[in-house]
């Protein structure tokens, strides 16, 4: 079985180099009508960073949005932790929508 590993990582580097945009994120369509909550909508079950008119940052998975609240889970540097941000403390939507 030892012959498998070199082979099985040549292919994972092949696929990883072939696409290198596998693993970026769908960009923000962006919309004459949209709100905050309607484009948190469509990024539920993707990784986000919220920009609050605080100041301060909050990422992790959008998991839920609501008409008040955005529920975030597996959050960046705090990975058992949850969190439940208001939607009109949100000044701006991060996503990841590209790899270098």
């Amino acid at each position: 079985m030892a012959p498998m590993k070199p082979l099985l990582l040549a292919f994972l580097a092949v696929v990883a180099l072939a696409s290198p945009n596998a693993f970026a994120q769908s960009k923000i369509d962006l919309q004459a009508a949209d709100t905050i909550r309607s484009v948190l909508e469509r990024q539920v079950g993707k990784p986000v960073e919220l920009r609050l008119k605080s100041g301060e940052k909050i990422a992790g998975k959008l998991e839920k949005v609501t008409d008040s609240m955005a529920l975030l889970t597996q959050l960046t540097d705090a990975d058992f932790y949850d969190a439940a941000v208001d939607l009109g403390s949100v000044a701006a939507i991060v996503v990841r929508a590209r790899s270098n």
